[in-house]
């Protein structure tokens, strides 16, 4: 996408939410919405100004373990696409027990975990293992599973071995659902780093918006909230950098 295009698709929603803001900033000045229960864009941002170097602090941890957590998220989901793709039977056995892992809670499941690894950094970190792999296995898979059938037949016509067919055609085939899977993991990643500090940790942007809402804070509150979207705006866009820079062959990527 050129410049000229990213601007045109860009400026809509920037539009729309300075309006928005603008609307919030008047209505509470308007009414005399009291700060404590809905602070003012400007409040907002001041407050922020304020506790830059505490707000900083909290949140290199909070993009200290979202990192690891996604890493490691993205190696189990690829690796459990494959495994599912390619080894006969390990679809049908274990496909239907990964769709009911979802379907557990991740707030309920936080004690357990809690219970078992203590409150050092694994709970968390297999917190949001468990929330960004689901979508790169459930993308890929379907990658896979848009190969075409064609180019597959020809493939093994002349005598190309299933290593061949996986690495030569499957699997660049798979290359755009796979970033696919993975912005939408990069946007959980985050939320699954904040409900793990929520947990119980010393610090992170999890840790800021529970002693903030202890003291009715709602201005730091927002403040949190603003970082949390930046954050995973900020991994989005890394992550669809990363698709063009390795899918140059995908004219829509």
């Amino acid at each position: 996408m050129s410049k000229q295009s990213w601007l045109k698709a860009a400026w809509p929603p920037v539009v729309v939410v300075m309006v928005l803001l603008l609307v919030w900033q008047l209505a509470a000045m308007w009414w005399h919405v009291p700060g404590w229960l809905l602070p003012t864009p400007l409040q907002i941002i001041h407050e922020g100004i304020n506790a830059y170097s505490r707000l900083w602090m909290h949140t290199a941890s909070t993009i200290q373990i979202t990192l690891i957590g996604f890493s490691i998220g993205v190696g189990v989901g690829l690796v459990m696409a494959c495994m599912l793709h390619m080894v006969p039977g390990f679809k049908s056995g274990f496909y239907p027990l990964l769709i009911l892992s979802q379907n557990i809670p991740t707030i309920a499941l936080a004690p357990l975990l809690i219970i078992w690894f203590g409150f050092g950094l694994l709970p968390k970190i297999i917190v949001i293992t468990l929330v960004c792999f689901f979508p790169i296995t459930i993308a890929t898979l379907d990658g896979f599973m848009q190969t075409d059938r064609h180019m597959y037949s020809y493939m093994k016509l002349i005598g190309a071995s299933r290593k061949q067919i996986f690495f030569k055609l499957e699997l660049p085939n798979a290359l755009p659902f796979v970033f696919s899977g993975l912005k939408i993991s990069a946007t959980y990643s985050v939320m699954g780093a904040v409900i793990a500090e929520w947990l119980g940790s010393g610090e992170g942007i999890g840790t800021y918006m529970m002693l903030q809402k202890a003291s009715y804070r709602a201005d730091r509150e927002f403040v949190a909230i603003f970082i949390i979207i930046c954050l995973s705006l900020l991994f989005f866009g890394l992550i669809t950098l990363l698709e063009k820079l390795i899918i140059r062959w995908n004219t829509k990527a």
